[in-house]
């Protein structure tokens, strides 16, 4: 089972919580158990596991790796000026791999499932694959 999922963003760097879109495409088909991939179709976006309860995680993250990755330094040579955004997405990861159990994702308490865009806005698309 797999499905591809479109979203909008609105800010160059940005974290969408899609932890309820997924857990929908689940309960749709009926999946007790087995592992689920989530994975970003480009590769200037990413996907990630964190915090879902405090709103100020998601600031300081995308803060702090624009301290790592600064957008405009000096020595970067890609053509199109966003290598800040690459380094985000292969920091962050394009994909995660999730156990579901009990027709849910195996998420801690405080967990949620980010689609991260590094390089927007833009329109997105991530897949949802689903292994029994």
């Amino acid at each position: 089972m797999k499905k591809q999922f479109e979203l909008k963003t609105d800010r160059r760097d940005q974290m969408i919580d899609v932890t309820n879109e997924i857990e929908a495409f689940i309960r749709e088909n009926e999946v007790d158990e087995g592992m689920i991939v989530i994975s970003s179709l480009h590769t200037t976006a990413g996907i990630t596991v964190n915090e879902n309860a405090d709103p100020d995680v998601k600031t300081d993250m995308l803060m702090r790796l624009d301290e790592l990755y600064p957008w405009d330094h000096p020595e970067d040579r890609h053509a199109e000026g966003n290598t800040a955004s690459h380094l985000k997405t292969s920091t962050v990861g394009h994909a995660q791999t999730l156990i579901l159990s009990g027709g849910k994702l195996e998420l801690g308490t405080w967990q949620g499932v980010y689609f991260c865009e590094f390089d927007g806005p833009r329109r997105r698309k991530f897949l949802v694959k689903i292994i029994t």
